[in-house]
């Protein structure tokens, strides 16, 4: 069934002031309102001017909420976090919307604290320190809190998104691209009169500079108004034209902002626009030659991206900006307008000989640059998230009256969140969860409660938690549960009541077999649905040199076989001295079960020994830990290692191959009924000697390319989440399920 969608917004801005805080929120409800989604934006302060509310207010399916005319507050002053969250929840109370979208640390932390709203958070972050310094415990916190109670955190740049995902654990998997947005404009762009005199190369008028925002110390905006004076000492006529009328306090510069005031009104060369609404500052803008946006240095480690320099390109406006690895990204390193300071920018505006053949390729690659930063870019990359947050119901689910009532019973759910969430979301479907502090421990009257309450269980892992829902399954009960591998070396299977059993699923036709040899469970009941790989999360840009880096996921314990792993990085470093190899992974003495074997230590030792002494790999192998920032840190690695003795699945060569990484496995047992045997080596060698030839031959990239087509045609989590929705209330008929392991055409 399809339901009509409804949001909130509210971001924690003052939309009388027109700076990127108040753009944003312009452009989130534009792309929800393009989308279709029935949305409710809240006002922070009372209107003063409504040159960016009444935009607002004229989008279709967009209801401006001014809490202070709607008496949703008794006074004028703008909303604090509890009042707007207070607003938020009662707003959610009458609508019961499926999106919340807030913008705004501490409002953010604020609407956490609401369980009502957990969940449906769309949380946007930007005021927030980006780098580990200034990640204080109390900022930590803060971060864990909105994380875990959000739906989604919406990232500006992949740098961001990283960032998070590497020092809150929280936000891994919840964090997605949401970069800043450019309107198109509502007038005709028309063509400047030409700058350059054709016969002499020189200005035939003066230049027209441009800059839009807020004023503030670290955006150089007092340094701007001194720039057409010191073209003039050069012989050069400029007129910066600025736009905007937030003048930053600045405590630490006393007189700051009244110089800042003084040099905006009365400096020559500059005229100041004052606040003017976003699309009349973009015709203002479209009229310059050069935009800036130059800033202090110490803001190059920002990872937040200024919309205003997305604008400027938009309008065919190259624009001058620090070099920074975001803004070489976004625009390419050989990008002519990056500046450092003003001598900088009078250099590159002085040279008029070269200066019209640096502004045109300026723009051609700002123009390109800024494609994904499109409406329609941002209104599609919207109807994936909600897709993906607020699935439909099947048509197998139409035949239930009331919502399916879904119980999932497991001691360990790391393998099943994505689906968790997808099952969670279906509007046909009730999700409760029975947690089993250990394998073989829970509370047993939560758990006949919860039987009682169930029409389906969902046994993750086949332990003891199937064995006490097969004795005490109720009638018309349906009983389903995921087999991964340990489970059958372990004595407990035999008394799993399988007869109450409607369905076991395996994660490879390898372990399908083995599990109806294994326990002579009726095939007929065993049905193979494979893992997922959430292809979303892993599509990031791969960094410089990924070609070199061998990954291994996983080296605990020593039946993942990292020694052969070794084997194929000395074997490629004696060719060529680039390649290295990182681990991301738990070590064996971090399980206490692993670390008590005595050879389980022994292999260790050796290991490590050769690590250090071994000329060939000493100072090539890194450790990175073990964490949930798989996706990004698969952005630096070529190729995923599977070195291992036996495996179900395994699940890191997948989702390197997600990430576009090459994957390498060896033949464990039922590898070639999951991958596709060109991805298969025989030997150590061999597998060195395949990447070798590759990656000389200088076809990485296409073959990284192939790898990724066959993921995303055998398990992507959208095709594994509709299986396991069927599998609810039909059974999968093995002798006619068609699980595309890999595709069968090459």
């Amino acid at each position: 069934m399809t339901r009509t969608r409804r949001a909130l917004v509210y971001a924690d801005v003052n939309l009388n002031i027109l700076d990127g805080s108040a753009i944003w929120v312009q452009s989130m409800c534009e792309a929800l309102s393009q989308a279709g989604v029935d949305t409710q934006v809240l006002l922070k302060a009372p209107v003063l001017t409504d040159r960016l509310v009444a935009p607002l207010r004229a989008m279709p399916g967009v209801t401006v909420v001014d809490p202070f005319v709607d008496g949703l507050v008794g006074n004028d002053d703008a909303l604090s976090p509890a009042q707007a969250a207070d607003i938020l929840q009662t707003l959610d109370d009458r609508l019961r919307v499926d999106v919340i979208v807030v913008r705004g640390l501490r409002l953010a932390v604020t609407a956490s604290s609401r369980e009502q709203l957990h969940g449906r958070l769309w949380t946007y972050l930007t005021d927030i320190p980006h780098d580990v310094t200034g990640l204080t415990d109390s900022v930590v916190d803060q971060l864990v809190i909105v994380a875990e109670a959000s739906r989604y955190l919406l990232c500006q740049t992949e740098q961001l998104r990283s960032f998070l995902e590497a020092v809150i654990p929280a936000a891994a998997g919840r964090c997605v691209l949401w970069p800043p947005i450019v309107p198109e404009p509502d007038f005709e762009i028309v063509p400047r009169t030409p700058l350059f005199d054709e016969s002499t190369g020189r200005p035939n008028r003066p230049i027209q500079l441009a800059y839009t925002g807020k004023y503030a110390a670290r955006w150089n905006t007092l340094e701007m108004t001194e720039i057409p004076q010191l073209l003039s000492e050069h012989g050069i006529n400029a007129e910066l034209n600025m736009v905007g009328d937030k003048v930053h306090d600045e405590p630490d510069i006393p007189g700051w902002s009244d110089r800042m005031t003084a040099a905006l009104r009365n400096t020559a060369g500059i005229t100041w626009h004052g606040g003017v609404s976003r699309q009349e500052a973009m015709r203002l803008s479209a009229q310059a030659d050069i935009g800036l946006s130059w800033r202090t240095a110490d803001m190059d480690a920002s990872l937040e991206l200024s919309t205003k320099v997305l604008e400027f390109a938009r309008l065919s406006v190259p624009v001058m900006l620090n070099r920074t690895p975001m803004h070489e990204d976004l625009f390419g390193a050989d990008y002519p307008l990056f500046v450092a300071d003003a001598d900088d920018i009078v250099q590159i505006l002085t040279n008029t000989t070269g200066l019209s053949d640096t502004l045109t390729r300026a723009t051609a690659l700002a123009y390109r640059g800024v494609s994904a930063h499109l409406m329609n870019s941002a209104v599609h990359r919207l109807q994936e998230l909600l897709r993906r947050a607020l699935p439909d119901a099947p048509p197998s689910h139409a035949a239930f009256a009331a919502p399916l009532k879904v119980l999932v019973a497991s001691h360990d759910l790391k393998f099943f969140s994505r689906l968790q969430e997808h099952l969670g979301a279906l509007p046909s479907v009730e999700l409760r969860i029975d947690h089993w502090p250990a394998l073989a421990q829970h509370d047993e009257e939560v758990s006949k409660d919860l039987a009682s309450w169930a029409d389906v269980v969902i046994c993750e892992w086949a332990g003891p938690n199937l064995v006490w829902y097969s004795k005490n399954k109720t009638p018309g009960q349906r009983l389903v549960t995921r087999l991964h591998r340990f489970e059958l070396s372990a004595g407990w299977l035999t008394d799993v009541e399988i007869a109450n059993v409607d369905q076991v699923i395996c994660v490879s036709p390898y372990y399908a077999q083995l599990t109806a040899q294994t326990t002579g469970w009726p095939s007929g009941k065993i049905v193979v649905i494979p893992n997922w790989v959430d292809l979303e999360q892993f599509q990031r840009p791969k960094l410089a040199g990924a070609q070199f880096t061998l990954g291994m996921i996983g080296i605990s314990p020593v039946r993942k076989r990292p020694d052969i792993g070794i084997d194929v990085l000395s074997r490629l470093r004696r060719y060529d001295a680039r390649f290295t190899m990182a681990v991301k992974s738990k070590m064996p003495w971090d399980y206490w079960w692993i670390w008590r074997k005595p050879e389980e230590r022994i292999d260790t030792e050796r290991l490590m020994g050769r690590i250090r002494d071994d000329p060939t790999v000493h100072d090539a192998v890194s450790f990175d830990g073990f964490g949930g920032d798989v996706a990004a840190w698969l952005r630096r690695v070529g190729w995923v290692l599977s070195t291992s003795e036996d495996e179900s699945f395994h699940l890191a060569p997948a989702e390197g191959m997600a990430s576009h990484a090459v994957p390498c496995l060896l033949p464990w047992p039922g590898a070639d009924t999951i991958y596709h045997p060109r991805w298969i080596s025989q030997t150590a060698q061999a597998m060195a000697e395949k990447i070798l030839d590759i990656t000389e031959a200088g076809t990485w990239e296409q073959t990284a390319e192939e790898a990724f087509k066959q993921v995303r045609a055998s398990f992507p989590l959208t095709d594994v989440a509709r299986m396991w929705t069927e599998v609810l209330t039909t059974d999968v008929d093995p002798a006619t399920a068609q699980v595309p392991l890999y595709p069968t055409d090459e």
